[in-house]
């Protein structure tokens, strides 16, 4: 009896994750008091990431590997780190000066995933609004894991820390 209860609960469980979105999508925005021009360039070369993108803390001795175009389209990023930032590549798919900028990302390690990044820039009342997006698929497991963590917390915290980094070293110029 309390094994059959426990295999309905956990069947439930499975057809309840089976329901969850097949896709996610992990946004901020901030606005800066600068212009397009002065920020676009540090977010289209992943060179300058170093200074601003939170995950580059997360591991000091992360060992990084730049290929392809020096900066914008085709411009690739590798990295292997710690525990805690893993292993991957990103690469610029398409970029339109001081406005939009779309990048592939890859991860290999703790867990293999394949998701889109977008930066979108918008002058508004004398200010940039720069917006910082991921999504993706979610696959059966990323779907069982959000029941347990809040990946929008997890990503969406370094994308506000990424913004306000990137915010700081922007209006210091």
């Amino acid at each position: 009896m309390i094994m059959t209860i426990i295999l309905l609960l956990f069947a439930a469980l499975l057809l309840y994750v089976s329901t969850r979105p097949d896709h996610f999508r992990i946004e901020r925005s901030l606005a800066f008091q600068a212009r397009p021009e002065q920020i676009f360039p540090l977010i289209n070369d992943f060179h300058e990431w170093e200074a601003w993108s939170p995950w580059e803390k997360a591991d000091p001795a992360v060992q990084r590997t730049y290929s392809g175009a020096a900066q914008g389209q085709g411009a690739v990023y590798a990295w292997k780190g710690n525990k805690d930032l893993g292993e991957g590549k990103m690469e610029i798919l398409e970029t339109r000066p001081h406005d939009y900028l779309r990048l592939q990302i890859n991860f290999y390690k703790p867990f293999a995933a394949q998701n889109t990044i977008e930066f979108h820039l918008e002058e508004k009342d004398g200010s940039t609004v720069v917006s910082h997006a991921m999504f993706g698929p979610c696959n059966f497991m990323s779907k069982l894991m959000s029941l347990f963590f809040s990946m929008d917390k997890m990503v969406g915290g370094k994308f506000d820390e990424g913004l306000h980094s990137l915010k700081s070293i922007v209006e210091k110029t």
